[in-house]
């Protein structure tokens, strides 16, 4: 089991940036692919970014490209996404999420694949 816990989020103008992170407890950390999602108001939860567990491959949501970046610190089992020119569109809640991958370079974006959850952060990004 892992257990997730995300931080960070908050009220940002438009334009501005905002760094959350998710902290992962359990089970060895390192071998798990990670991901953020989000939840706008009325809309499903939608793929943001995902890390490979070796860190080295990333990818994004078309439209955070360029503006977002995924990282992680295996050694602090710690997950991050640095947000900039941030858009009232990006206004959510974001989840962290995790699944144990055998290989260390795989990314993915389905949301299906993603065995565990945290509870999400609030970004708010005021127009």
């Amino acid at each position: 089991q892992v257990q997730l816990v995300e931080s960070g989020g908050g009220l940002v103008q438009t334009g501005g940036s905002l760094r959350v992170s998710c902290a992962a407890s359990g089970r060895t950390f390192s071998t798990y692919a990670m991901a953020w999602f989000r939840q706008g108001p009325g809309k499903e939860r939608e793929f943001v970014a995902a890390i490979s567990w070796s860190g080295g491959r990333t990818y994004y949501l078309d439209s955070v490209t360029g503006r977002f970046t995924i990282s992680r610190d295996n050694a602090k089992n710690t997950v991050y996404l640095q947000m900039s020119s941030l858009k009232p569109e990006d206004t959510a809640l974001y989840y962290c999420a995790a699944f144990n991958s055998d290989n260390i370079h795989y990314v993915t974006r389905d949301i299906n694949r993603y065995d565990y959850w945290g509870q999400g952060t609030q970004v708010t990004v005021s127009s």
